[in-house]
């Protein structure tokens, strides 16, 4: 710009400050407002305008882009009175220097083409960053999701898992006894189930019925196929994230979305995972229900076996002493001595009776004195049959016969241990009732909601989907990216 153009412009502002209040003059909100009401009007003024706000506060958002923003359409103003003016020179130029022009303007105009061609906006716009980080990644992801990309199909199975209703074929008292009144678990169990579909094994019986690592190295494309070199671990990450586990907890079905390149492997695969969940589920509920039981069974058989041999031991002592109930057989004996206790003493008093009126040789003084030495001798013998230790040999008692005392003391033991193997054994059969009672609870049963579907239609690659997400990262990713580079250029 000439120093004539800027001795105008500093004229014209000179003109607006003296016919501009001080309150308006120094205000940066009322400036602003001035220079857009000069924009259409004098564009030179309005920039010069915005110059003097920000002087007045340099640090105001978006200043710099405004006062850019009018630089700009400065420059755009006197590019176009540029080529206004050289249009109307050429009009005006003699008639022989315009022929001798057009003669020259051949070659010229080759050049003020390719000059136009350079400066063509359009052109100039497949060059820029953003063409090269946003349209040609966006195009040749669209391209890939709606030309290259393999189709994927989804078969889809629901299950459930049941245990049987024990309380219809039980009697009240055992299942109040068994608990079985209590729900158990039934998110446990599918939490089990799916650990157990995408676990190693699974993979592994998949692999011997459905060869799934041949069919996912070979179908699809190039992206989304398996690698030929692929390991075990990656086989099993492939794998689970083509085969989806959901589970309701309200309900308790779960769901199995197996994913194929073709419908009818995925059909199969999900029948082959839904036949082994069901052998696995039913097969650990077997297995806890056998050796829960088998514990039981061994611990009663041990009891059982105690109760025979008190049994055994009581009829061989039984039989040793040719006693059929040794504490009848004592108290018998007890009411025997008690009998002879009495008699004696009857025999007494009347033989004291006698002998105050008859002498000692008097025949029935000698013969109530025989009577009563009689019943002495045989309370004695009673009294040593209660409580003479074995062995004792005695005119009225066997050689090696046990006193009755000791009879009934090894007896009362004999019965004390019988008794404790009868208890012990009636607990044992209790116990061994709620043992089935509790295995016919833990037995689980893979109910199928839903067969495996066969898809009609691919369900992957979601093309729409997929690259309505990849332009909304693009953008925010430039976004992130102009911001970050504005912030550098502001702190430079």
């Amino acid at each position: 710009m000439s120093q004539q153009a800027v001795n105008t412009i500093e004229q014209r502002f000179s003109e607006l400050h003296k016919k501009t209040s001080p309150e308006v003059w120094n205000s940066a909100d009322e400036l602003i407002k001035v220079s857009q009401q000069l924009e259409e009007e004098d564009i030179y003024l309005a920039r010069r305008v915005m110059q003097r706000v920000r002087i007045l506060q340099p640090k105001r958002p978006k200043i710099k882009a405004e006062l850019k923003r009018l630089s700009d359409l400065v420059a755009l103003h006197a590019k176009q009175t540029q080529i206004s003016s050289s249009t109307e020179k050429n009009t005006t130029t003699e008639p022989t220097k315009t022929t001798k022009t057009t003669k020259t303007a051949k070659p010229n105009s080759v050049n003020v083409f390719s000059k136009k061609l350079s400066d063509n906006p359009n052109i100039k716009s497949w060059t820029k960053p953003w063409v090269l980080l946003l349209l040609v990644p966006f195009i040749l992801f669209a391209f890939y999701q709606l030309v290259w990309a393999a189709p994927r199909f989804e078969s889809r199975a629901q299950l459930i898992i049941q245990q049987p209703d024990g309380m219809a074929t039980m009697d009240p008292s055992m299942a109040l006894l068994s608990g079985l009144g209590v729900g158990g678990n039934s998110t446990a169990d599918s939490e089990i189930a799916k650990a157990y579909i995408h676990s190693e094994d699974m993979l592994n019986y998949l692999q011997t019925h459905n060869n799934i690592k041949e069919h996912y190295q070979n179908g699809g494309d190039v992206f989304s196929r398996l690698s030929s070199d692929a390991s075990i671990e990656d086989l099993l990450k492939y794998y689970v994230d083509h085969t989806t586990v959901e589970i309701d907890e309200a309900s308790g079905v779960i769901k199995i979305l197996a994913q194929g390149f073709t419908p009818e492997f995925a059909n199969n695969l999900t029948k082959t995972i839904v036949n082994r969940a069901e052998w696995y589920i039913n097969s650990i509920g077997h297995q806890l229900a056998e050796a829960q039981l088998k514990f039981i069974r061994l611990e009663h058989a041990k009891v059982e076996q105690r109760l025979r041999d008190a049994q055994k031991s009581t009829l061989a002592f039984q039989q040793k002493n040719n006693l059929l109930d040794p504490e009848a057989e004592g108290l018998a004996l007890q009411q025997i001595t008690y009998g002879l206790e009495g008699q004696i003493a009857s025999k007494s008093a009347q033989l004291k009776g006698l002998q105050l009126t008859m002498t000692n040789k008097a025949p029935q003084v000698v013969m109530l004195q025989a009577e009563l030495d009689a019943l002495k001798t045989q309370l004695e013998q009673e009294r040593s049959r209660l409580s003479a230790q074995q062995g004792i040999n005695d005119s009225n008692t066997k050689n090696g016969e046990a006193a009755v005392s000791e009879v009934l003391a090894q007896y009362s033991d004999l019965k004390i241990e019988l008794e404790l193997a009868l208890k012990g054994y009636t607990s044992s059969e209790v116990s061994l009732d709620k043992a089935r009672i509790e295995a016919y609870r833990q037995l689980k049963y893979l109910v199928v909601v839903e067969s495996a579907t066969l898809a009609q239609d691919n369900k992957y690659p979601n093309s729409l989907y997929n690259i309505l997400l990849f332009a909304v990262l693009q953008l925010m990713l430039f976004g992130i990216g102009k911001i970050v580079l504005a912030t550098a250029k502001e702190l430079r």
